[in-house]
């Protein structure tokens, strides 16, 4: 399955998984000294603005260079330690939805394009989009323990 395809499929299930979390388990720390639930969402609401720049430009551009993003300081700077889960979900699928509707418009020739993020090496766009659908499922993971603890 192409990584296009591949996209729209895994929101698709992440989503689904992210409404199966209880909101009430959200306001905990996913450890001892780390995010709340409610901030670990927001972080990943911080990571779609980010990519929906990374993708656009080099689907548009065929070259991405930008800056990464302090993502401790973006998590604090919006508060999400104060905003409801569901409100952060209605965020992040609205978020991700146009990010999907973004991906599934990319030529397949534009998947090439390098992409250099902060000062690492340039990779395809193919892979930052793939990047972030494993960051995804990462935190998801973080989420889900949460939720069944």
């Amino acid at each position: 399955m192409s990584v296009i395809a591949e996209f729209a499929a895994e929101i698709a299930r992440v989503e689904a998984r992210l409404r199966a979390i209880r909101a009430e388990r959200t306001t905990r720390e996913i450890r001892p000294g780390g995010w709340r639930g409610t901030e670990v969402l927001g972080h990943l609401i911080d990571s779609a603005l980010n990519n929906h720049q990374r993708f656009v430009r080099a689907a548009l551009e065929g070259t991405y260079a930008g800056p990464g993003y302090h993502q401790p300081g973006w998590v604090q700077a919006h508060g999400y330690a104060e905003v409801s889960w569901a409100d952060l979900l209605a965020l992040w699928r609205s978020e991700n939805s146009l990010l999907t509707r973004v991906v599934t418009r990319i030529p397949e020739e534009r998947l090439s394009a390098p992409c250099r993020v902060g000062d690492k090496e340039p990779t395809p766009l193919a892979a930052v989009i793939e990047g972030y659908l494993q960051h995804l499922l990462h935190h998801l993971a973080q989420l889900e323990r949460l939720n069944a603890a």
